[in-house]
């Protein structure tokens, strides 16, 4: 609480919260007695209520039941202070699972205590516990949690456990999907540290593979029934025939599962433009860059559009060779570590556990062997950042903090091991114990003041986008939307200014020419906007949010009366795109721009703080 909680009164709706909770027609039907919306529909809208039709791709029921729930009690338009403290509250049993998880693993209670305190404060996870949206993650990893702490019981009821840990976790965030090979790899390389007398490796890594198949399967062939999404073209059949054998598979797979089309925004995600050499490089380079996040967190961002992670003009470079190390090396280790730890347990003599793996300075039992368990955290780690590091599948961001929730379960218990390593290799002289109590202490404090610091970038929508621009300086993202939170107060010439960084950031975006020509036409330049609006119109001449933006300022500065010349202009302009929102909406404000006194306010975009449009 004291490291997330945002202001109760200050704090507004930011960014993606404005989409998932006052423009989500599901959460905000349980007020309205005549919508047609059930309870039930949780289960067959996205996570924005969106029908499946009109889906981005997400599917995450159980957080749109927690913020309908939220929504009828009273935690409405006036701040999202209760939807996100359910996120603060729900890390808080997290860090206590990853402490639970770690004693019962390592038999150490500072290494208990050290993981649990390192995964609480971890600065990298202020996105998903201090951002309302980011409940989706908290509630996935806390179904991961309770089927690692299942590992722990009996096989029949171990399986029960793992079953429901998986389809809570997977009905929250789609990430959770990696459980199905990180369960069972953890449940086979530490059976001996949960089961020395019995560790029955195989069985419960094979019970536990089921239950988490089982739950995956049911996850799918549910949202199939309950959410028929339209699915990729580039999945269909007809799109890979003469393809390779492993094209096909990964198609048809794609295919069974279901996976909505996401969206791809060269903007948001520049590696849509890369080929597949250069996007592995370029998600190699996040990978290691998120990785040294999680120890030294001197910057973070809500926010890390282009062209701040551009495309990579080499395809070897340092951090791709240490993103590439990090995601391979554990696999060999693993076999090895493991291989040696089952040799070693078939055998009647003690050994003693030394170097970074030690539990204790005095000679230990065979089953406290803790090397599998590191690998066991290292392959947790690659196997759930691998599916959304952009490798396998193209996202609709190159990069977010959040993506780290997960991986960081592991991350916390390698850090509390290695922390408490510091105390046992220096335990002799008392000289280095003190640095190394020293040392911890400085590290807490570290990643705590860099949370706490973060958290306050939450107070409000002002106060995010700037502490983003200034995070990612090279962010056009986070440039314009900064420029429209101070237009949004009344501060027009900043707004320019800060639309006018956007637009040299990423000259080609629409959204950044059709802001700035209506900054200019805000401050009646109308004149000088025109070249700025007609660029952007011809950019995107199909989203009808920009165009009706800016052809409704237009209308209002009497740019497009009957008698001025730009009224034809665009006319000849738009004729270019027939069939589009541009073509449709200069005709219809023609014909009816008297009646309308504008653009026909149906097709106007959604003001600011505005709940769902008709």
């Amino acid at each position: 609480m004291a490291l997330f909680t945002r202001h109760p009164t200050k704090t507004n709706f930011i960014f993606d919260e404005q989409e998932a909770l006052l423009a989500n027609p599901y959460v905000r039907s349980v007020a309205d007695s005549k919508s047609p919306l059930h309870w039930i529909d949780a289960f067959h809208r996205d996570f924005w209520g969106l029908p499946p039709e009109r889906s981005i791709g997400s599917y995450r029921p159980i957080p749109n039941l927690v913020w309908r729930a939220l929504w009828g009690v009273g935690a409405r338009e006036q701040t999202p202070f209760l939807h996100h403290w359910v996120n603060v509250l729900m890390h808080g049993i997290n860090g206590a699972l990853v402490t639970v998880i770690a004693m019962h693993v390592t038999r150490n209670r500072r290494t208990a205590w050290l993981s649990g305190l390192a995964f609480t404060a971890c600065a990298l996870l202020t996105e998903s516990v201090s951002g309302v949206v980011g409940l989706a993650d908290v509630l996935g990893a806390t179904g991961a949690l309770f089927a690692l702490y299942a590992l722990r019981w009996k096989p029949w009821i171990m399986f029960a456990g793992v079953f429901a840990g998986v389809t809570f976790g997977l009905f929250s965030k789609e990430s959770a999907l990696a459980c199905v090979p990180a369960i069972p790899v953890f449940a086979l390389l530490t059976s001996q540290l949960t089961f020395p007398e019995k560790p029955q490796r195989w069985t419960r890594a094979l019970i536990s593979f089921a239950a988490a198949a089982l739950a995956f399967v049911f996850y799918v062939e549910l949202r199939r029934r309950a959410f028929q999404a339209p699915l990729p073209a580039e999945f269909s059949i007809d799109a890979n025939i003469g393809k390779s054998l492993p094209h096909r598979a990964f198609a048809g797979l794609m295919r069974w599962y279901g996976q909505p089309g996401l969206p791809r925004d060269p903007l948001n995600n520049p590696l849509v433009s890369a080929d597949m050499p250069h996007r592995v490089a370029g998600a190699l380079r996040v990978y290691a860059r998120g990785l040294w996040q999680l120890i030294f967190p001197k910057t973070l961002s809500g926010d890390y559009s282009s062209p701040q992670e551009p495309i990579p003009d080499v395809l070897v470079f340092p951090e791709s060779i240490v993103g590439a190390l990090a995601m391979v090396l554990p696999f060999p280790a693993a076999i090895w570590f493991g291989v040696r730890a089952w040799l070693r347990s078939n055998k009647d003599e003690s050994i003693e556990v030394g170097g970074p793996y030690r539990a204790s300075v005095v000679t230990l039992d065979k089953a406290r062997d803790l090397a599998p368990l590191v690998c066991a955290l290292c392959l947790w780690v690659v196997f759930f950042y691998f599916p959304v590091s952009n490798i396998p599948v193209l996202l609709p961001t190159v990069r977010a903090e959040r993506f780290w929730y997960f991986p960081a379960i592991a991350t916390s218990m390698l850090l509390g091991m290695t922390l408490d390593t510091l105390f046992e290799e220096t335990k002799i002289r008392v000289l280095y114990r003190r640095f190394a109590f020293a040392f911890v202490i400085f590290f807490f404090v570290f990643q705590s003041v860099a949370a706490r610091r973060h958290a306050n970038d939450y107070t409000d929508d002002l106060a995010f986008w700037d502490a983003t621009r200034n995070a990612v300086p090279r962010s056009a993202k986070a440039h314009l939307n900064y420029s429209v939170m101070k237009g949004a107060r009344g501060d027009l010439e900043e707004r320019l200014v800060g639309n006018g960084e956007a637009l040299r950031l990423s000259p080609d975006w629409p959204m950044a020419n059709v802001y700035y020509g209506d900054t200019l036409c805000r401050l009646h330049r109308s004149k000088e906007s025109i070249p700025y609006y007609e660029r952007g119109f011809e950019l995107a001449y199909n989203d009808v949010n920009l165009i009706a933006l800016g052809l409704q300022c237009l209308w209002d500065e009497k740019e497009l009366a009957e008698d001025k010349p730009l009224r034809s202009d665009l006319s000849e302009r738009a004729a270019k795109f027939p069939g589009s929102w541009y073509d449709y909406l200069i005709k219809d404000m023609i014909a009816n721009g008297i009646e309308h006194n504008g653009v026909d306010p149906k097709h106007r975009p959604r003001g600011y703080n505005e709940g769902p449009k008709e």
